[in-house]
């Protein structure tokens, strides 16, 4: 039996997931947490194959939450499952340490298949994102230049496109505002753009916004 915990912050994700593998008997839904404090505690506890994670966690980013768990529990695997769009996060979540990512449009039938494979040693992707990466370069979208942004200037865009100040950006990921200025102007000159303004724009026509 594969045992997953379900960290979102959507009470109603935790019923639903619960509800889709309630007579299975391959997986087991152990722990549910609907802010990261609460996932450390169930990972102190029990022994867990897999950690199905919300980006937008509840007071927190979920590629911090990630990078946190592949630090202090290098042997969990992670498959996000998120409502965000998995063109502009997969690849950053995977570079971050996850074994998977499923957008939550996805039936639930992906949703246990991701599973399975991850649980094998295996790496979820969808098919369509797996063609995204081989063929959007040769495209105009603005998803190619995303590419071109790092992790953690991911994490600061998102934050910056959410409203939130340098001050506030660098006291969640533990930065000092000197560094996250620098992540900013490094974002504002890959994205070409030249004030916040045209940078939540172009963030926007990405689409990283909250859901």
């Amino acid at each position: 039996m594969i045992k997953i915990v379900l960290a979102d912050s959507h009470p109603i994700v935790h019923k639903g997931v619960k509800a889709v593998f309630k007579n299975s008997t391959e997986i087991s839904v152990v722990g549910k947490a609907l802010k990261a404090d609460d996932l450390f505690k169930i990972i102190e506890k029990k022994i867990i194959d897999i950690i199905v994670l919300e980006l937008d966690l509840y007071e927190s980013e979920g590629l911090t939450v990630l990078r946190r768990i592949k630090e202090e529990y290098p042997g969990t695997r992670v498959l996000i499952y998120s409502n965000q769009p998995e063109e502009v996060y997969a690849i950053s979540s995977l570079k971050a340490g996850a074994s998977g990512y499923l957008n939550k449009k996805a039936n639930p039938s992906s949703l246990r298949h991701a599973i399975l494979k991850i649980a094998s040693g295996g790496v979820f992707i969808t098919n369509e994102l797996a063609q995204t990466i081989a063929f959007d370069e040769s495209t105009g979208r603005p998803r190619r230049m995303f590419k071109k942004l790092s992790m953690r200037e991911v994490e600061v865009l998102k934050m910056l496109s959410d409203g939130k100040r340098n001050k506030d950006i660098a006291a969640e990921l533990n930065l000092n505002e000197k560094t996250v200025s620098t992540y900013r102007s490094r974002i504002m000159k890959k994205l070409r753009v030249r004030n916040l303004v045209e940078l939540v724009r172009k963030a926007q026509s990405i689409h990283i916004d909250s859901f």
